[in-house]
């Protein structure tokens, strides 16, 4: 199991547009908020080295993470993560509280397993095909999944897995999918052909030419060789 991502984050009084912009520039720290679960507000501030390195788990969009104050720890998980769109510097965060009974929505990468093993592939030379790579479920804040796996080993050239097929982990699911909403997660394709390039002639230098022109040419001066001596024994027998 992952190990849980954890901040460590100071109270803090100070609100406002221009508190912030001190919570940044001279604290060097990210202003941010937890709220939910019928609790009170809670205004904290993070350290910057911190949060950028949690930022760089992608486990830190979709896991419920723990952050520590002082005397006190919050389940929560991440809402927002603003950030200054020329510098990329964060600006603030929002943390929504949760216990295990509550219900999320996250986005979850899938996993695509026995890929070389597939079936289409290894028999019938074909490619595969990933339509998509994460899916939004609803799941229970303490069943959050790191990846949802779907085994492709068993597909032949021409099948296909769709949403409706995959397996979610007990008591999740897809919100809004049906028949009519379905897509196409997976599929075995047959290899596109492949066109040969043409044959090009190198290129010539001025003045060259090719050695089909140079035959045709050759031909032409045969040709009028010959009609110039028919012609003067014409002529002879004639005189």
């Amino acid at each position: 199991m992952t190990d849980q991502i954890i901040l460590n984050a100071d109270s803090r009084e100070r609100t406002g547009t221009n508190k912030a912009r001190e919570i940044r520039n001279i604290d060097g720290m990210v202003p941010a908020i937890v709220y939910g679960d019928e609790k009170e507000t809670l205004n904290i501030k993070l350290k910057l080295n911190e949060l950028t390195k949690a930022s760089e788990n992608e486990l830190f969009y979709t896991q419920v993470l723990l952050i520590k104050t002082e005397g006190n720890e919050e389940k929560v998980v991440l809402k927002e993560l603003q950030r200054d769109p020329a510098k990329g510097k964060f600006l603030h965060a929002d943390f929504q509280r949760v216990s295990r009974k509550t219900k999320l929505k996250v986005i979850i990468p899938v996993n695509f397993i026995n890929e070389e093993e597939c079936v289409g592939i290894k028999i019938d030379g074909g490619v595969v095909a990933k339509a998509i790579r994460e899916i939004e479920i609803m799941c229970l804040a303490g069943n959050i999944p790191e990846s949802i796996d779907v085994d492709i080993e068993n597909l032949n050239l021409g099948d296909s897995i769709r949403l409706t097929e995959i397996s979610l982990p007990e008591g999740s699911e897809i919100p809004g999918l049906t028949e009519e909403t379905d897509q196409m997660v997976v599929s075995v394709n047959a290899p596109k052909a492949v066109e040969e390039d043409p044959i090009i002639e190198d290129e010539l230098e001025d003045g060259e030419i090719s050695d089909s022109e140079e035959g045709a040419e050759s031909a032409e001066t045969d040709d009028a060789g010959s009609s110039e001596e028919s012609d003067k024994e014409e002529s002879s027998e004639e005189n």
